[in-house]
């Protein structure tokens, strides 16, 4: 299940460690920093891979243009400058580089927790002007014995709250996927975000910018603070509401706020930005030399990773395929593409849901693949000729077979009758069966119908599947028709 790349565009400034890498397990790297919209247009259908940071816009039509690109990888953490869903669509996959990023966000925001926090951006202002005397109206206050409410507990989140911890702050936090036992080991007390508003002096949020997330932090939220709460944001620009939070500053509900992200980068309006009481950076979370080197190497290893079809890590859009690069999973892969082929053939028109069970327990962690691969395999069936050219694959199987309410129902038990270590057996709602399993790394048939073959029918290559009465002349008259109708392929039922 490796991926052939044999040339990655880098249209982003990287460190060259990343190029370096790349080139240095056979894959050719174009690095060009400066195209325009049109040239990148242009450019991409010449590659098998891109590389970007936040700069150039993955939009569905560059995705589109790319008739080559099988990944997309995002040297960073976000990647909402990339369409994943037309990437998704298309079969692509789109990765990034969860942890590269990590301590140089981290560090920036108990940085601008600490600055918000003594008013250093305005002490800095009022040296610079000479004005010694504004002392007493940059009073500011004690980290010691607050409260910082950690919104997001992932990486970046985790690796806050451990250091402001040591400045003797108390820290609680919100995580819809992190477990409150895993966030009270590195010391954050979780609980649900209408808890956490009261208690809080300083806000810092570590999420994504989805529909969930977007203007998170709003008018209602800091009625709900305690008056003269500071919030900062090194996540994404649109977390907090800019305008809430601009009201709040003007009537001190909040008492100050410090943003390295914003809405629209670069601002259109930097009223926000030049606002006395925020501390506001260029985006700056990931600008550190390790950071950026720590990316680049990481992006590309993931790709030489893949390539080499040793693992897949930081692929957002790929669940399917997490489980299956190793050898033998490749093997049950290619039965469930062929068993998901010959129940699109063979079986009517699946509703609903198509039943897949492994039996077996080398296949415990079968399910976030070969659900995938059956579809992959039964929609190809379905595919009307004179389309788009997209290949179905484990990547945009899942998605096309949503769009048409089909899903699949997947079962694993550890025993698997018979002589055999392990099977699969696939069923739709019209009441075809068809059963298979894996045999010196191929795909083998053991039953249709509920009928089983006396020796295992080979499921590469071309296959002839057909119901018929016992003849002598049984064969003759199949081998004559394929002959005459030059078929490369046949699939007959009488």
């Amino acid at each position: 299940m490796s991926v052939n790349l044999s040339s990655v565009l880098i249209s982003d400034e990287i460190d060259q460690k990343c190029v370096d890498v790349l080139q240095e397990n056979g894959i050719k790297v174009l690095k060009n920093t400066k195209l325009s919209k049109e040239e990148l247009l242009k450019e991409i259908p010449n590659h098998d891979g891109l590389i970007v940071r936040s700069a150039t816009k993955v939009t569905a039509d560059v995705i589109a243009a790319g008739k080559r690109l099988k990944i997309i990888g995002r040297a960073g953490t976000g990647v909402d400058n990339i369409d994943c869903n037309e990437a998704t669509k298309r079969g692509i996959i789109v990765m990034n580089t969860p942890g590269g990023n990590t301590l140089s966000a981290a560090e920036l925001t108990c940085t601008l927790i600490c600055c918000v926090a003594r008013n250093i951006h305005n002490g800095d202002q009022a040296m610079k002007a000479k004005k010694w005397s504004e002392r007493k109206a940059l009073m500011g206050c004690e980290l010691h014995g607050k409260t910082l409410g950690i919104v997001g507990l992932g990486r970046i989140g985790k690796e806050v709250a451990l250091r402001m911890q040591s400045f003797g702050m108390k820290t609680i936090g919100f995580d819809p996927i992190i477990p409150a036992e895993v966030s009270a080991k590195f010391g954050v007390q979780s609980m649900p975000l209408e808890d956490l508003w009261p208690l809080v002096d300083f806000i810092t949020v570590h999420t994504p910018l989805i529909r969930q997330t977007r203007n998170l932090i709003n008018d209602e939220v800091f009625v709900r603070c305690k008056k003269g709460v500071r919030v900062i944001n090194v996540a994404r620009g649109g977390i907090i509401d800019e305008e809430a939070l601009l009201r709040a500053l003007e009537s001190g509900q909040c008492g100050g706020a410090g943003l390295d992200v914003f809405t629209s980068e670069p601002p259109k309006d930097f009223t926000l930005a030049q606002h006395p009481k925020v501390v506001a950076t260029p985006h700056l979370g990931a600008s550190t030399s390790e950071a950026q080197k720590r990316v680049a190497i990481e992006i590309a290893l993931q790709f030489v990773d893949l390539v080499k079809g040793k693992q897949l890590f930081g692929a957002i859009n790929a669940n399917a395929m997490t489980d299956a690069l190793s050898e033998e999973s490749r093997a049950w892969v290619t039965l469930g593409q062929r068993l998901g082929q010959l129940a699109g053939h063979v079986g009517g028109q699946a509703t609903g849901n198509i039943k897949v069970t492994a039996l077996g327990s080398s296949l415990k962690q079968s399910g976030s693949y070969l659900g995938a691969a059956v579809l992959a395999g039964y929609l190809t069936t379905k595919q009307q000729p004179g389309g788009d050219g997209v290949t179905l694959n484990l990547i945009n199987a899942p998605a096309m077979a949503k769009e048409q309410n089909l899903q699949v129902e997947f079962l694993q038990a550890d025993h698997c009758p018979g002589t055999y270590s392990a099977m699969v057996t696939i069923g739709l709602s019209d009441g075809f069966q068809a059963s298979g399993t894996t045999c010196n790394g191929g795909a083998v048939l053991l039953a249709v119908q509920g009928k089983s073959f006396p020796a295992p029918a080979c499921l590469s290559g071309n296959v002839v599947v057909f119901s018929a009465a016992e003849s002598t002349k049984l064969m003759a008259d199949i081998s004559g028709a394929v002959a005459e109708e030059s078929l490369t392929s046949l699939t007959l039922k009488s």
